[in-house]
């Protein structure tokens, strides 16, 4: 029996890559106008690249990317494109739809929490945007284990809160390489959110969830 769902942040309760896509749009755009010379595609495509090598939540990114394509950190011209990306990234978090009534249905029977690779500030900043601060049983982050997923030390450190057996888990997430490839090796029960982001898609094809997941409210029926 399923005793607790434990969900993935980024990408399986808020869309991130859509606000984190549009909020670099603004800031590129903001650069630009402030006297970065360079074409706003290829801008984009190095600022992606960057931060595929130092991870999405990298918090000097503009100081590494002006670095990089200019040799130098133009602070005038980094202000303006942070500014312009804190001011549309406060504006667009927001959950998938169905989200919030169907974790509410969920947690009046079975313990609910989050499992995140994002720094712990980040992930209470995202819950308290939408309004979901107070929902979660636990809330674990990278701070909590210095491990990201795929690695197991998360968890464990979830089973260990929990008190539960991998077995009495339910492991939702969008990526089929960080999500559900390790907790399926742990004994977790696997949802696949195929409705968010999976850049490890094509990589892992293979894997196989034991649910997939049109929409968040399919757990309805999974859990009945």
């Amino acid at each position: 029996m399923i005793k607790a769902v434990l969900f993935d942040l980024d990408n399986t309760l808020v869309d991130f890559m859509r606000m984190k896509t549009i909020s670099c749009e603004a800031a590129i755009d903001a650069m630009i106008k402030a006297g970065l010379d360079m074409e706003k595609k290829k801008a984009m495509d190095t600022l992606f690249y960057l931060y595929d090598k130092k991870g999405l939540e990298y918090q000097k990114i503009f100081q590494l990317f002006l670095r990089h394509v200019t040799g130098k950190v133009d602070y005038g011209i980094m202000a303006c494109g942070i500014v312009a990306y804190r001011r549309v990234k406060d504006g667009l978090i927001y959950p998938y739809k169905n989200v919030i009534p169907t974790l509410n249905k969920i947690k009046k029977k079975r313990k609910i929490i989050i499992l995140s690779n994002a720094p712990r500030i980040q992930a209470w900043l995202r819950l308290a945007a939408m309004g979901m601060h107070d929902m979660f049983e636990h809330v674990i982050t990278f701070d909590d284990t210095k491990v990201r997923k795929p690695g197991k030390e998360p968890f464990l450190y979830a089973l260990k809160k929990l008190k539960l057996k991998p077995e009495e888990c339910l492991m939702v997430g969008d990526s089929l390489g960080g999500d559900i490839l390790p907790a399926k090796k742990m004994g977790f029960k696997t949802a696949y959110a195929k409705y968010g982001f999976d850049p490890t898609m094509c990589e892992v094809s293979k894997v196989k969830a034991d649910y997939v997941l049109e929409d968040i409210k399919d757990l309805l029926k999974i859990l009945e």
